[in-house]
């Protein structure tokens, strides 16, 4: 009976072709062009389609692997149980100590210590450790002179005789990513000290598996700017620079790779996120497996995530524990080793004990209750994410080879190949924030009308740093529009920007909304009205309320008459400005209207323009 309802299924629900799809698509397009209204062209150097089936799997090698199997595609464990990670500032050990005893309470799992002192001695790290036993928990050392913090804390597990399979300890030590891009250069000649530091280490620690001494810090690239490939790319290259200078020294491919780690953003491109994840260790895997290791176990790559800061914004901040929930369910469908959402206020002070609490909730919230933790490699086998990954790892590929080309990641960077790449995407990013080609709630879209900057909102938090000669300075997206928001908090003035809506309702209504939106972003305040039964009652309520500017909101076919009686009536009295871009624009111009907003502006240097009218 089953087997005859499963047929009767199949046979009411016949298999659709490509074919017939596209004969679909192209009906519903009615001569409109495909690739221009339905291929998502990404600023990643690839091409998106609106959609895959099973035959878009053709070609793809590294299909059929499994978890914990070579190239490691879906993973490098047979489970995606990921570390719960969280970062304590360490400025007094003590204090420092108290707060990270709370957070192994609290489901945290895996700790950094961001070491802010340049003196910090064996007796700071046995106040900073009291009573956590350190083979209970990962350990994660960042912040100042990781190198001589490796030492102290060699020595204290080597003292207490801690069973070597035991420490699960990282050190941030990184003087290629992190060292270059803040520097331009290395502190010494190429880098020898530092290197022949790294290699010491190495060798210190080669009886213990689960300690690792580099970590490339792939997050700065994202953080300043870079595309998803950019990032992943110049990460792989920078672990492979690792991995040549190592092995320069005398170790082997094995012990080379095996100390290692990766750190790299997740931003809101969700399903991208996921796919460079899984391109990543399909590319360090094919890296490693070129020197011939004994094990392919030394080709696993080793990643950590962090949720983005890029995209953070300091208006309508609640709206970054959105953000930071999607990036790490990306990381968690990815699987990676460890995670930490970044905290919803990291932008404008430093995190309080609420928004500390909320960011590692949100790991919690996927472990215990969504259960992401009880499924490997849940986008396996999607079509789109495989195209995804394959697109990805394809271009990652071409542009470490190019970077290979000039002599390895070090010889990339002195050239100012990777920071000029770096700062020309965010330029391209910049300007699809101005234009709102790319949304960052609460700043270019959608902001909270009725919010204004509290004292916890700095011009330190909105101003752009400088990336002076060949570095790379983080910064955020949103920054641009809230510099010039902020202006307008401190200014003392309350500038307005009044709707008079008439002619069609819902075209006046559809406008309305949208220039709210559009005004708002600057903290102008908006006064929306339902609909002006005539115009010359709308230009008297405009009057009447001192706003310094009046926004018509009608329909394209209502403004040949309605504009210029609406500028005669207000009698310069305020700006006059259109919403839309109408047919009879030039005639408008001709009559002297010349201020237009719609889709298409540019609404950073419209807004700035504006408020320098208006004198502020």
């Amino acid at each position: 009976m089953a087997n005859t309802k499963r047929e009767k299924l199949f046979t009411e629900f016949p298999p659709v072709s490509t074919e017939q799809w596209e004969a679909a698509i192209a009906a519903d397009l009615k001569g409109a062009d495909y690739e221009r209204k339905l291929v998502w062209k990404t600023g990643e150097g690839f091409n998106v389609r609106p959609y895959y089936r099973a035959e878009n799997l053709d070609g793809i090698r590294f299909l059929g692997s499994q978890a914990g199997e070579f190239p490691f595609v879906r993973g490098t464990r047979a489970h995606n149980r990921w570390h719960v990670h969280q970062t304590v500032k360490v400025e007094c050990p003590k204090a420092a100590n108290e707060e990270a005893l709370k957070l192994l309470n609290a489901g945290v799992d895996s700790l950094g210590f961001c070491i802010t002192a340049d003196n910090f001695t064996a007796a700071d790290l046995d106040q900073l450790l009291n009573e956590i036993c350190i083979p209970a928990v990962e350990l994660v050392f960042c912040g100042n002179h990781v190198g001589n913090i490796a030492d102290l804390v060699l020595a204290k597990i080597e003292k207490e005789g801690i069973a070597k399979e035991d420490a699960h300890i990282y050190f941030c030590i990184d003087p290629l990513v992190k060292g270059l891009s803040q520097k331009g250069d290395f502190c010494s000649p190429n880098g020898e000290k530092c290197f022949a530091r790294i290699a010491d280490l190495v060798r210190r620690t080669a009886e213990y598996k689960h300690i690792r001494v580099v970590t490339v810090s792939g997050h700065i690239f994202s953080n300043a700017g870079s595309t998803i490939v950019e990032e992943l790319a110049f990460t792989l290259a920078a672990g492979h620079d690792y991995l040549v200078r190592l092995m320069d020294a005398g170790l082997t491919i094995d012990e080379a790779a095996r100390k290692i780690r990766f750190s790299m953003n997740i931003t809101s491109n969700y399903f991208m996120e996921m796919a460079k994840f899984r391109a990543g260790r399909l590319l360090w895997a094919n890296i490693v497996k070129a020197y011939e290791p004994a094990k392919n176990c030394a080709a696993k790559m080793f990643t950590h995530a962090v949720t983005s800061t890029w995209n953070q914004t300091v208006y309508d901040p609640y709206v970054n524990m959105l953000r930071g929930t999607t990036e790490a369910m990306s990381a968690a469908i990815a699987g990676v080793h460890s995670m930490e959402v970044t905290p919803f206020d990291r932008s404008f002070e430093d995190p309080n004990e609420f928004s500390k609490r909320i960011a590692r909730n949100v790991q919690l919230l996927l472990k215990h209750e969504s259960h992401f933790d009880q499924v490997v490699d849940p986008a396996g086998g999607s079509y789109y994410i495989e195209n995804l990954t394959q697109s990805i790892a394809n271009e990652a590929w071409k542009l470490f080879l190019e970077i290979e080309e000039k002599g390895g990641y070090t010889e990339a960077y002195k050239s100012g190949f990777i920071a000029e790449r770096v700062k020309a995407s965010a330029a391209a990013k910049d300007k699809a924030i101005a234009t709102r080609r790319q949304i960052l709630l609460g700043a270019n879209q959608y902001p909270n009308f009725n919010e204004t900057a509290g004292k916890e909102i700095t011009d330190a938090a909105v101003e752009r740093p400088a990336s002076e000669g060949n570095t790379l300075a983080p910064y955020r997206g949103a920054m641009a529009f809230e510099q010039m928001r902020l202006h307008v908090d401190r200014s003392g003035k309350t500038p307005k920007a009044f709707m008079l809506t008439c002619g069609n309702l819902a075209m006046a209504r559809a406008r309305a909304q949208f220039s709210c939106n559009f005004f708002a972003c600057a903290g102008i305040k908006v006064i929306d009205n339902t609909f002006f039964k005539s115009i010359e009652d709308g230009v008297k309520a405009a009057l009447e309320s001192k706003a310094e500017i009046v926004v018509v909101c009608a329909s394209d076919d209502d403004y040949a008459e309605a504009a210029p009686k609406v500028k005669e009536l207000l009698g310069g009295k305020a700006i006059l400005v259109v919403a839309g871009a109408p047919a009879c624009t030039p005639e408008l111009e001709a009559q002297g209207i010349t201020n237009f907003i719609n889709v298409k502006s540019n609404v950073l240097e419209t807004l700035k323009y504006y408020l320098k009218e208006m004198g502020i």
